[in-house]
């Protein structure tokens, strides 16, 4: 039992088993003490409850139903017994009727006395809470009482604890099954692991010691490869060994050749000469033996260099274990960025990965408003909704963001109560203690500042934290000032777009305005059926665009006054389909061009150019096609005079379910008819 490695397993059995009970003994006091609320809060409750109903009956006039009231409410078992006494202890109705006159016991009476309206007593073992609640005179009771007495009775309601006792014990006993699970297993595993990767190795060098010590060389040695270190030691003996195998290998030869000479000597000088050479070899034997107590010592000096080894690189092994985590959550961030170009999105994005990487509570992003007057919260994490973050926050000296875009640069406050500068109380109305902020900055300017405060384990940030946030604050430079160039980009697009369309509808007197005037109903149509906001702003731009394929046909044919013949029909029907392939170049564009090609389908399939049907339309090209067709109907055109409302408003009914989705065109319809549209 003097082994080091049942020391080690039987010291830690001993702090495993003390840690595990320490936590199951805390646990069941907090058991108990929660299920002992519980029942006094219960006992509260249902004298408050039962006393109400008294109440309620005396206030009625039926007094007689007090006594209905307690043979209910003392059929329940929780129930032990329910009694009304006066202020003088005696029994003046009780669910026991022979106990009617007699006195309350004295720690009832004493309860009422001393105001303790709920208080738990052990009576004969059997765990009860009692509750004492006088019945007060009131008005409504001066007919049948006098006035001058102020309590008309005590309601005593005498609670069993019984079945929490049970639930309890229950409790109790899980808890400390689960618990011995836990010793077992902490216990068998580390067991296991000293005996895999510190006595298995150990034993097996010993072994080959011992092997080495009978002169066995060949079967003296270890290889040993379930750890680095071990695996080391094993080679670095396995050479000494080898090396000492050498070294005596050569004596023996030594040895041989002198015996060899001696037996050749003739003459006493010769053998004086050959006894000259046995002690230089002794000598040389002598220095080995030396040599290898040397050896010996050094193998002894490595084996306390590879515990000191072994223990730094465990600390190496845990600061880049920390560093590979922060360099994938870099990258993790770095790929959420660049994910999308929506700068609402990109803002969320950034603080929530952040505040997640440096463990904190509070974080937000403020960017600074064109007058430089205002910061406007962009996203924040753990701030409560009645911070008021919706609302722009004033940019003025003496706040942390303010002195962070002043001097742009990143500042650290590991201890916000040992800095005069800063207030311990937010402007955002949460209290700080440390605190690291990193500026924005995009061409060298700063345009805003993202900020972490307060760690979720209550401990400091340090430098190497605020270096993380600056990296990432770096990051989300990029990122925004990308994000602003493509929505600049977006826009530009849709600008020279909207002036192709605005071209071609000023060339024509007839389809001038019929653009913004499809937008404006398409848009109104979209919200009066509930479109989500994404869906409307796609809604606009396709109404916007939906005729730019016109472009591609001749503008005689467009300004044709005669019949047109089939011909011209086909052709008039590849507008959105040239529609598609004038937008294809802009990328954004990609679900506007599938509206633009679907807004002249056909709900029962017979539309062009892909005669699709029913919920293969898309919605916002459902809503499209009504708001054109109104429009086109109510409009002056070459080959038709403008219809009026009304009858447009019939045309388009008599078409719901074959050309247009009803649902759409009843909401169109209901919206005409409130007046909920310009036209």
């Amino acid at each position: 039992m003097n082994s080091l490695k049942f020391k080690f397993i039987g010291l830690t059995t001993i702090i495993v088993i003390f840690a595990v009970s320490l936590t199951v003994w805390q646990n069941l006091r907090t058991q108990d003490a929660m299920l002992s609320k519980v029942a006094a809060q219960n006992c509260k409750i249902l004298g408050e409850t039962i006393r109400s109903s008294i109440i309620n009956s005396m206030a009625a006039g039926k007094n007689d139903e007090v006594s209905k009231i307690f043979d209910n409410i003392k059929s329940e078992e929780t129930i032990q017994n329910i009694r009304i006494f006066d202020e003088s202890g005696k029994i003046l109705i009780s669910a026991v009727p022979s106990e009617i006159g007699d006195l309350v016991p004295a720690s009832d009476l004493f309860a009422f006395r001393s105001n303790r309206f709920s208080f738990y007593a052990d009576h004969q073992n059997n765990g009860l809470y009692r509750s004492v609640l006088p019945i007060n005179n009131a008005p409504a009771c001066y007919s049948c009482h006098n006035a001058a007495q102020k309590v008309l009775g005590i309601l005593n309601v005498h609670y069993s604890v019984d079945d929490i006792k049970i639930l309890q014990n229950n409790g109790r006993r899980a808890t400390i099954i689960s618990s011995v699970g836990m010793i077992v297993v902490l216990v068998l595993s580390i067991t296991l692991f000293i005996l895999f990767y510190v006595d298995y190795p150990i034993r097996k060098l010993i072994r080959a010691m011992t092997h080495l010590e009978q002169g066995d060389f060949e079967n003296a040695t270890a290889e040993i490869d379930n750890s680095k270190e071990m695996s080391l030691l094993s080679s670095k003996f396995n050479q000494m060994v080898k090396r000492l195998k050498n070294q005596l290998d050569t004596v023996v030869n030594h040895e041989r050749e002198l015996a060899t000479s001696k037996e050749k000597l003739m003459y006493h000088d010769e053998l004086h000469n050959m006894n000259n050479t046995l002690e230089e070899r002794l000598k040389e034997i002598e220095y080995l033996n030396i040599t290898l107590e040397e050896r010996i010592e050094e193998i002894e000096e490595a084996n306390f260099k590879i515990a000191d080894l072994a223990s730094e690189l465990e600390d190496k092994n845990t600061f880049l274990e920390n560093a590979v985590a922060r360099l994938s959550a870099l990258h993790r961030i770095g790929l959420a960025v660049n994910s999308t170009m929506d700068l609402e999105e990109l803002f969320s994005l950034l603080i929530r990965n952040a505040c997640t990487i440096l463990e904190g509570r509070f974080a937000h992003i403020l960017i600074l408003s064109e007058d430089k007057k205002t910061l406007i919260p962009k996203g924040s994490v753990g701030f409560p909704d009645h911070l008021g973050l919706s609302k722009e926050i004033p940019f003025k000296a003496g706040g942390i963001v303010h002195w962070v875009v002043a001097h742009k640069k990143p500042i650290l406050i590991k201890n916000i109560e040992e800095t005069q500068e800063f207030n311990k109380l937010s402007l955002l109305g949460f209290v700080r203690k440390t605190v690291i902020s990193a500026p924005l900055v995009i061409n060298d300017e700063v345009i805003g500042a993202i900020s972490i405060s307060n760690r979720h384990n209550d401990s400091c940030f340090n430098e190497s934290d605020l270096e993380l946030l600056v990296t990432i604050a770096t990051q989300a430079s990029g990122a925004i000032k990308n994000a602003r160039l493509y929505k600049q980009q977006q826009a530009a697009y849709l600008s020279t777009v909207q002036a192709l369309v605005s071209a071609v509808e000023a060339s024509d007197a007839y389809t001038r305005g019929h653009s913004e005037r499809v937008t404006r109903y398409s848009l109104t149509l979209g919200q009066k059926i509930g479109l989500p906001t994404e869906s409307l702003h796609r809604l606009e731009q396709a109404a916007v665009l939906h005729d730019i394929g016109k472009i591609g046909i001749d503008a005689a044919l467009l300004h044709k006054k005669d019949t047109l013949t089939d011909d011209d029909i086909y052709i008039l029907r590849q507008h959105p389909s040239i529609g598609v392939k004038i937008l294809e170049p802009i990328d954004f564009l990609t679900d506007i061009r599938k509206i633009i090609e679907q807004h002249h389908e056909q709900y029962d399939g017979n539309g062009y150019p892909n005669r699709l049907e029913g919920e293969e339309i898309l919605i916002e090209a459902r809503i499209l096609a009504v708001a054109d067709t109104y429009d086109a109907m109510t409009s002056d055109r070459p080959y038709h005079d403008a219809l009026s409302h009304e009858i447009t408003i019939e045309e388009i009914e008599a078409n719901a379910g074959r050309q247009f989705d009803p649902q759409i065109v009843e909401a169109f319809i209901e919206m005409c008819q409130q007046d909920e549209i310009s036209f």
